[in-house]
């Protein structure tokens, strides 16, 4: 595999891993992203549900199950690419996941937690087959101080772990690491993948907020119905099997606290790798889409623990 082909892999996998960080319990969301220099353009909306189940009084046992749906508007407008798709144009995609965890507390410090689900990621062309289901499984440790930090120190929370997927071409597991602290009066920082970001309360109540970031996304979809490109990007013929893009951004957002755990969210970014591309079913690139660095906007409301 080309080294630029080994990049994307990598950023993609990483992006996916980190999902089973999040301490989103709901959220809604709506991502745009005109590519520049192009008449293509995408169009994201998201909804994510989790469900902790406490097993014993104490919380130190709980159960999760997490249901996630995401639907891509895609719109593929230049002349060059409606040409490529030959009659196959992809306009839409969606995704659907459902998952089950469990977390439990060794002790004051540290958590544990292991999580394993489903994804349906297709273009929906025809009847489900077995390439539109990706399996996963991840393990992970939390040592949470956000609340009660050691004496002397600022409060802070690390989460390291491992993941797994069975993404075609992508078949090793990957780390998860991120790093988060309150480094001074209404300043936090977090460092990690897919999201690394510094953030500034605009009040003492923390009611509103800015920060600067650097992010990934991704879109991965598979194509249910094989098609050959027409173009010479393709030159050994190989069969387009999946669409795919994997963005690296930066940006500023802003969020609104309606109370500790309700928030409206905002983000602009522009990206600064860009790669919206056709794939065949070994994670080899065969036709790219996009890959002119674009602006990138999204907003939302959240519900987190």
């Amino acid at each position: 595999m080309k080294r630029n082909n080994v990049v994307t892999s990598l950023l993609l996998l990483f992006a996916c891993a980190m999902t089973a960080q999040t301490t989103d319990l709901a959220r809604v969301e709506y991502l745009a992203l005109p590519f520049s220099k192009s008449d293509n353009s995408i169009n994201r909306y998201r909804a994510l549900v989790q469900v902790p189940i406490p097993l014993d009084k104490e919380r130190k046992k709980i159960f999760v199950v997490g249901l996630e749906y995401r639907y891509v508007d895609v719109n593929i407008e230049d002349t060059e690419d409606v040409f490529a798709f030959n009659n196959n144009l992809v306009t839409s995609t969606q995704q659907m996941d459902a998952y089950l965890g469990y977390v439990w507390k060794q002790n004051d410090d540290w958590r544990f937690g292991v999580k394993g689900g489903v994804k349906i990621q297709s273009d929906f062309e025809g009847s489900l087959v077995s390439d539109d289901f990706i399996y996963e499984v991840g393990a992970y440790a939390i040592k949470d101080k956000k609340k009660n930090p050691e004496e002397g120190k600022k409060p802070y929370r690390f989460i390291a772990g491992l993941t797994y997927s069975t993404t075609p071409g992508r078949w090793y597991p990957l780390p998860i690491l991120n790093y988060y602290k309150e480094f001074h009066p209404n300043w936090t920082y977090t460092l990690g993948v897919p999201k690394t970001n510094i953030r500034h309360y605009l009040n003492d109540n923390h009611k509103d907020a800015l920060q600067a970031f650097l992010t990934l996304d991704n879109v991965y979809s598979n194509i249910q119905q094989n098609f050959l490109p027409i173009s010479n990007q393709n030159a050994d013929n190989k069969l387009a099997e999946s669409i795919q893009m994997t963005i690296g951004l930066v940006g500023l957002g802003y969020e609104h606290f309606f109370t500790d755990h309700l928030l409206f969210y905002g983000y602009a970014a522009h990206s600064v790798y860009n790669d919206f591309r056709l794939e065949d079913g070994d994670g080899n690139k065969i036709y790219k889409i996009n890959t002119e660095n674009s602006p990138y906007f999204r907003a939302g409301f959240k519900f987190k623990y």
